[in-house]
C-alpha cells in the first residue's frame, strides 16, 4: 500500500531562500534514486508565509523509513532542516485516490 509523508514546518522570511535552493536540490537526487520514492510537492501557506507543507508519496511506508533510517538521509536533508525553526512529521497510507 502506497503511503504519503507530511512535513509541516516553519521557515523564517529570511531563510525562504536558502530552504529553497536545498529543497530543490534534495528533490532531484531523491526522485532519481531513491527506491520507492514517487513525487513531492512544497507548499506555503497562502495566510501565513512562514508555514510550509513538503508531501511526498511512496510505494510502501517501508520505502520511506527505511531510506529514513539511513545516514545519506540525515546527510542530504540536512541543508534544508537547518531553515527550519520548526517542523511536525505526519505518516499517512493511502486508502484512495482519484485518478
Amino acid at each position: 500500500m502506497s503511503a504519503r509523508i507530511v512535513f509541516l514546518i516553519r521557515v523564517p522570511a529570511d531563510r525562504q531562500e536558502a530552504f529553497l535552493a536545498a529543497y530543490e536540490k534534495i528533490r532531484h537526487l531523491v526522485a532519481g534514486g531513491v527506491p520507492g520514492h514517487l513525487r513531492d510537492q512544497v507548499c506555503q501557506s497562502s495566510t501565513d508565509p512562514e508555514q510550509w507543507l513538503i508531501t511526498s508519496e511512496w510505494r510502501s511506508l517501508d520505502d520511506f523509513t527505511t531510506w529514513e533510517a539511513t545516514e545519506e538521509h540525515r546527510d542530504l536533508v540536512r541543508p534544508m532542516r537547518e531553515n527550519f525553526t520548526e517542523a511536525r512529521s505526519l505518516r499517512f497510507l493511502i486508502r484512495a485516490e482519484t485518478a
